[in-house]
């Protein structure tokens, strides 16, 4: 077995990590299972629902679309590095005030992607807010809440105040 491992080296949220791994493993089972960093969930495994989103070199990526190998030499960045570094504190903070999760298994890559549209447009219109988030499922929240929170996030950041 050991013939069929690849050793890669990455930077996780901030960290150097160095492994070696099997060419199948896809990012997120290598983020959860080798690195213990479990904020990002494991869905659909098709790309479809958004539970696996990760950073990638600065793009959101969906993590088992992704093979670990194809990293080597990346920085990845995952719910924990985002949430630790405090640069979605007010996000989190607007998902808990606006009532925006609920299970909570969407939640990481709600986040996630909430975040990238933020860093790419100041303030969206609630449309492209739902555009943006429409890769990920939720089957709990209805979504409305998710968009009041984001929105309210991007209006405070451009110093608008709460939506």
């Amino acid at each position: 077995m050991s013939d069929h491992l690849h050793e890669i080296a990455l930077e996780v949220n901030g960290e150097t990590v160095r492994e070696r791994v099997e060419a199948r493993t896809t990012l997120v089972d290598f983020v959860r299972e080798t690195l213990a960093l479990t904020g990002s969930h494991v869905g659909c495994e098709h790309g479809v629902c958004g539970a696996c989103t990760l950073i990638l070199n600065g793009v959101a990526v969906r993590g088992c679309l992704t093979l670990a190998v194809q990293c080597d030499g990346a920085r990845v960045e995952t719910i924990e590095g985002l949430s630790d570094s405090g640069r979605i504190s007010d996000l989190q903070q607007a998902f808990i005030e606006r009532n925006a999760l609920q299970c909570g298994f969407c939640t990481p890559g709600m986040l996630i992607s909430a975040q990238e549209l933020l860093s790419q447009q100041r303030v969206p219109t609630r449309e492209q807010i739902r555009a943006y988030l429409s890769g990920n499922y939720c089957r709990c929240t209805g979504y409305q809440a998710i968009v009041d929170a984001v929105e309210t996030v991007a209006q405070r950041r451009a110093g608008g105040g709460a939506a």
